[in-house]
């Protein structure tokens, strides 16, 4: 049966943070999330990056390594992998209807992100995975995800204003969301937060005795060729309130991954991988250079060759699913680095996104941008965009709105400006739902 058509009737139910859904629905399904060791991680940008550098690194040290993820880009299955390789949609098709035979008709129904994740801890205790990493879906404390009391690591990499609607308004509150997967005595790894956030997360681990590390960013030794050092100086440990070194051997390695940001989410990733290590998991240096070179995470800072199917050329496009302030400037940052002439931007947002500032970060004058709609979504109106963006922009060079991300491709592409000077980029960004309709598509 089909994926979408099995997981529809439970979009209804929307999101719908709580814990009491996910243990009933599992505990009927024989408890598998305790049967898996797990790594936990949140955050607002970077955790799925992190997730993906684990995944590869664990997978290499010959560990049978479960990853959970979300949201997909292009189908449901990509959420669920084991040794890199995506469920089959057969078995998930099956998985879900085990955890919808579980449903009890007379209690509340759970929601369909807790369908899909109940399906994944399922899918890694019949898989008998040795180590699953699995990602936060929203926030952390509530999350359908936070449901292990031992994780080996819980990883916190970003924390920023996302989400407030549900977690809080204030950074403080949206820290207190996120460091609410941290348990009792479990290692803790933090990444470069906000004073603020900061000080939760902290103030959290010494309360549960739990060890926290905060590595520092890789540095980058051959610039342009992604390659890079890290482990030279301590790092911060927690877990009686004073701070001692931990971490002194230096490792050398590349990176697939772009953008500066991947300084500091490989940092995170091997720091979790040498917390494991203390707790005596086998990971060869070697596992780990070749697992982080042969990562693979779709849609993030990635170039693609795309084909005009009109005039059958092939272009060179970045694709990012930036999407908040954050990932913004992360994005800008990467792009101001290639040096190029003239950027377009090729946008589509969500009506619940932080439009105003992701502009901010994101447009400069003499920029183009050109405004699509996300597919099969609440996506924002793109006048009141286009209005947003020239009032946060007066001086962009264009701003145009189009009917579909298809038309606006090939009108960026096909301008007199990008034929006669290649130093000019285009770059589509703004919704991982508009990135993955356009990989689906494409």
């Amino acid at each position: 049966m089909n994926i979408d058509s099995l997981l529809q009737p439970f979009q209804k139910f929307g999101v719908n943070l709580g814990l009491s859904r996910i243990f009933k629905l599992l505990a009927k399904l024989n408890n598998p999330h305790e049967q898996v060791p797990v790594i936990h991680v949140a955050g607002t940008n970077g955790k799925g990056s992190v997730c993906a550098y684990l995944s590869s690194v664990l997978t290499q040290a010959g560990y049978r390594t479960g990853r959970y993820t979300s949201p997909h880009l292009i189908d449901w299955t990509e959420r669920i992998c084991v040794n890199e390789q995506a469920i089959a949609p057969e078995t998930l098709s099956q998985l879900i209807q085990q955890v919808q035979a579980a449903i009890s008709k007379n209690e509340e129904s759970p929601t369909q992100f807790e369908v899909i994740t109940a399906a994944a801890w399922l899918y890694f205790a019949q898989e008998k995975v040795d180590i699953a990493v699995v990602e936060v879906g929203l926030g952390g404390r509530l999350d359908a995800t936070n449901v292990c009391e031992h994780p080996l690591v819980t990883v916190v990499t970003s924390i920023s204003k996302e989400h407030w609607q549900q977690l809080g308004p204030t950074i403080t509150d949206i820290a207190r969301e996120k460091a609410g997967i941290i348990k009792a005595g479990c290692p803790v790894v933090m990444g470069q937060l906000p004073e603020d956030a900061k000080k939760v997360v902290i103030s959290r681990s010494i309360e549960l005795k739990s060890p926290l590390i905060i590595p520092q960013p890789a540095t980058e030794i051959n610039p342009g060729w992604g390659e890079y050092r890290w482990g030279d100086g301590e790092m911060g440990r927690w877990g009686d309130g004073e701070k001692t070194e931990y971490f002194k051997s230096t490792i050398q390695y590349q990176l697939p991954l772009k953008g500066q940001i991947q300084l500091h989410n490989s940092a995170l990733a091997l720091a979790t991988l040498d917390v494991l290590k203390k707790q005596s998991w086998d990971i060869p240096e070697q596992a780990i250079i070749q697992g982080l070179e042969k990562t693979k995470w779709p849609g993030r800072m990635q170039w693609f060759n795309w084909k005009n199917k009109r005039n059958n050329q092939d272009y060179q496009l970045l694709i990012d699913g930036a999407h908040n302030p954050a990932s913004a400037e992360v994005l800008r940052k990467y792009v101001d680095s290639l040096n190029r002439e003239s950027i377009t931007w090729i946008m589509g947002m969500l009506a619940n996104k932080d439009h105003s500032d992701i502009f901010r970060e994101l447009l400069k004058t003499g920029d183009k941008l050109y405004l699509v709609p996300v597919p099969d979504s609440n996506y924002a109106n793109l006048e009141d965009l286009s209005n947003l963006a020239l009032e946060m922009c007066p001086k962009l060079d264009i701003c145009r709105t189009f009917p579909d991300v298809f038309n606006a491709l090939d009108t960026a592409f096909t301008s007199e400006k990008i034929k006669e000077n290649k130093e000019n980029l285009v770059v589509l960004c703004g919704s991982l739902y508009l990135i993955g309709y356009f990989l689906g598509s494409s």
